[in-house]
């Protein structure tokens, strides 16, 4: 039997929400792999980020209107999802023990270990989160004016941010060179 669920005026087919979940959780599986990796540290931190964004992203499916790309939607979501989950993290680091005997539903594809990529992901998660998630939707080729719908900030402080942004890293990698790291 179809359930229906309705969310801000829209009702939706369970088994179709079903539907566009599995299909952009199979499109987008580095998008969501990308956020997780540059909001949580830990393999049970990053468990925990990657199933709180499914079920954010799932609860979002009804309100979906495609004004903007799946992917799109996503992200932003995600990012959210996870900028909120850091700053409830900190909240809740003191009360932290880890469970023994769940499987990680999130599993990165095995990869030759890249020293540049380690370094960058080491650097983005130095910044704050704004800058985190403009340097995620830089690098993953979004435009100016996207980001700024993404993150609800102007065009013009997207450039000036991603500006400093640059630099900081040049700054940063600069500074491993001389020091041979």
């Amino acid at each position: 039997m179809n359930r229906f669920k309705t969310i801000g005026g829209h009702c939706m087919v369970e088994s179709e929400q079903k539907r566009i979940f599995d299909e952009w959780l199979d499109a987008h599986k580095g998008l969501f792999f990308k956020v997780v990796r540059a909001y949580a540290f830990t393999p049970q931190d990053q468990e925990d980020l990657f199933q709180e964004i499914a079920i954010q992203v799932w609860d979002s499916v009804p309100n979906f209107r495609g004004e903007s790309s799946a992917a799109t939607w996503i992200y932003r979501v995600a990012l959210y999802t996870a900028m909120s989950w850091a700053r409830q993290e900190i909240k809740r680091e003191d009360g932290k023990r880890p469970l023994i005997g769940i499987e990680h539903t999130l599993i990165a594809t095995p990869t030759k270990k890249d020293d540049r990529l380690i370094w960058l992901y080491d650097q983005i998660a130095q910044l704050d989160e704004v800058d985190r998630s403009l340097t995620l939707l830089l690098l993953d080729g979004y435009s100016y004016k996207e980001m700024a719908a993404i993150l609800g900030i102007s065009i013009s402080n997207v450039g000036v941010k991603i500006n400093r942004i640059k630099k900081h890293l040049a700054r940063k990698s600069k500074e491993g060179v001389q020091h041979g790291v």
